[in-house]
C-alpha cells in the first residue's frame, strides 16, 4: 500500500506543470496560448524569459529527482527507483494538472538521471550541451542527446565505470523508451527541421 501510494506521489510531482504555474503566477500568460504552445522549459525561455526558463528547468528537473529518491526518503526496499522516475516522466508529459498536456519528457527524464545516479547525469548533462553547441537547436538536441545517453548506458559501465559502476539493462530499457517517446513528441519539430525552418537558440555554432 505504502508503494502504490508513493508511485501516485510520484505522478503528482511530475504532474505539476511548471511552466504553466509560473506563467501564470508571475506574467499573467498562459504559455499554452503562446510560441509553440508546449509547457517544457524551451517555450518557457521564449514567451516569459530567461528567469522563468532557467527557473521552469530547475523544478521540472527536481520533480524527476525527488520522484526518483522517494524510495530511499521513505525506505522502500527491492523496488528499482528508476520505476518511480518513470511515474514523475508520465506525470509530466500528461499531468493531471493541465488537462493532460504537458511537456516533451526532457527535463523530467533528466531530473530521474540526477536522483538515480548524480556523475551520469554530469556526464548526460555534457553530451546535452556539446550537442546543443553543434546544432544551436533544442528539439534536435534532444533527440540526437537521447539517443547518445541511451547507447551510454550500454557502453559506459564497459569502458568508464566510475560514471556508471555496472550495466542496469532497466536503465537501458527505459532510457530506449524514453529516447521514442521523444521521437514521437518531436514530431512537428522533426517536420520543421527538414524544411529548415526550426528555430534556433543564440548558443553554439548555428545560432540565430
Amino acid at each position: 500500500m505504502k508503494t502504490m501510494l508513493l508511485f501516485v506521489v510520484a505522478y503528482l510531482l511530475g504532474s505539476i506543470p511548471s511552466g504553466v504555474w509560473i506563467g501564470q503566477l508571475f506574467f499573467k500568460k498562459d504559455i499554452r496560448q503562446f510560441g509553440s504552445g508546449n509547457t517544457g522549459t524551451t517555450n518557457t525561455f521564449r514567451v516569459l524569459g530567461k528567469k522563468a526558463g532557467i527557473t521552469v528547468l530547475a523544478m521540472d528537473i527536481l520533480k524527476g529527482t525527488l520522484a526518483t529518491c522517494l524510495p530511499a526518503i521513505f525506505d522502500i526496499q527491492g523496488i528499482n527507483p528508476l520505476w518511480f522516475g518513470v511515474c514523475a516522466i508520465l506525470g509530466h508529459t500528461f499531468p493531471i494538472f493541465a488537462k493532460f498536456k504537458g511537456g516533451k519528457a526532457v527535463a523530467t527524464s533528466a531530473g530521474m538521471l540526477l536522483g538515480f545516479n548524480p556523475i551520469f547525469f554530469l556526464y548526460s548533462s555534457l553530451i546535452f550541451v556539446i550537442c546543443l553547441y553543434v546544432t544551436s537547436m533544442v528539439s534536435l538536441t534532444s533527440m540526437i542527446a537521447a539517443c547518445l545517453i541511451t547507447l551510454s548506458t550500454i557502453v559506459v559501465p564497459l569502458v568508464a565505470p566510475v560514471i556508471l559502476p555496472e550495466q542496469n539493462w532497466l536503465l537501458t530499457f527505459i532510457a530506449a523508451g524514453v529516447t521514442a517517446f521523444i521521437f514521437f513528441r518531436h514530431r512537428e519539430n522533426i517536420s520543421r527541421i527538414k524544411n529548415g525552418t526550426e528555430s534556433r537558440v543564440p548558443f553554439g555554432l548555428n545560432k540565430q
